[in-house]
C-alpha cells in the first residue's frame, strides 16, 4: 500500500482489430432470396442503411421519415443519435410494414393493451405517448408479454434471436461459406458504399463512427479488382 506506481511505465495492451465480415453484391441478392416477410425486410433495411441490428429492432413507426429520405436512430450506439439514407426501393414494403404496425396496435388496444415501452424522461413527459402509432416498434412481436422492468403487459420489439435464426438458415441453404451475422450487412453496406466512390467522411457519418480510423478498416475489404488493383501473375 502506498507504493508509487507512476514511473512503471505501463502501457495497456491494444485490441487487436478484426477484419469484418462482407458479403458481395451476389451473396447477398442469394441470401435475400431465401428469406421471407419481416426478416427478408429486415435484412434490407440493414444493409440499406447500415444499420446495426440493435438499431433495426430499436425503429419506432415515426423514425421512417418519407418526407425527408431518412431513417433517424436514437440512441444508437454510445446513445448517439443520427440519420441514415432511407432506400427508395424499400418505401412500399415499409408502408405495408406500418400498415401491419397499425392493425396489431388497434387489436391491442381493443384487448386492453397498446401501452409500448417508453424511455423513463420521454415516459414522463409524454405520458399518451406510449399509446400512439407513431411510438409502436416497427417490428413488433407476435405476442404481448409483461415487461421485465415493470411487470406491465405490452407488445416489445422481435428478438434478435428471431432474426439470427432466420438469418443463420438462409445463409446455410445459399451455400455461402461465411459466418452468418446480421452486422455483416452493415460492413457490406459500407464497403459496397465505398467501391462506388463514396468517400470515407460520409460513410463515417451514415455509420455513426466516432472516429474515421474505425471507417478506414473498410478499405482493406473492398474488391481489388473493382479499383482496377490487379495482380501481377493476372498480368503474365
Amino acid at each position: 500500500m502506498g507504493v508509487d506506481t507512476s514511473n512503471i511505465g505501463f502501457t495497456p495492451a491494444r485490441q487487436h482489430r478484426r477484419l469484418p465480415i462482407v458479403y458481395s453484391r451476389e451473396e447477398i441478392r442469394v441470401i435475400i432470396s431465401k428469406l421471407k416477410g419481416v426478416y427478408c425486410l429486415q435484412v434490407k433495411l440493414m444493409y440499406g442503411t447500415g444499420l446495426r441490428c440493435a438499431e433495426l429492432l430499436s425503429l419506432r413507426v415515426k423514425d421512417i421519415d418519407f418526407g425527408s429520405n431518412n431513417v433517424f436512430v436514437r440512441g444508437g450506439k454510445d446513445n448517439k443519435d443520427r440519420t441514415t439514407i432511407l432506400p427508395q426501393g424499400l418505401i412500399p414494403d415499409l408502408r405495408t410494414q406500418i400498415q401491419q404496425v397499425e392493425i396489431t396496435h388497434a387489436w391491442d388496444i381493443a384487448n386492453g393493451y397498446g401501452d409500448v415501452y417508453m424511455p423513463d424522461v420521454l415516459e414522463r413527459k409524454y405520458p399518451s405517448a406510449a399509446r400512439t402509432t407513431a411510438w409502436q416498434f416497427l417490428f413488433p412481436a407476435s405476442r404481448v408479454r409483461p415487461c421485465p422492468r415493470s411487470d406491465v403487459i405490452r407488445r416489445h420489439h422481435l428478438h434478435p434471436s428471431a432474426l439470427a435464426k432466420q438469418l443463420r438458415r438462409a445463409v446455410q441453404e445459399s451455400g455461402i461459406n461465411k459466418p452468418p451475422r446480421a452486422h455483416a450487412f452493415r460492413h457490406s453496406f459500407a464497403t459496397h458504399l465505398l467501391e462506388v466512390g463514396y468517400d470515407l467522411r460520409t460513410i463515417q457519418e451514415l455509420l455513426g463512427h466516432a472516429d474515421i480510423s474505425a471507417t478506414e478498416i473498410y478499405t482493406h475489404v473492398v474488391n481489388r479488382g473493382s479499383k482496377g488493383v490487379l495482380s501481377p501473375t493476372d498480368r503474365l
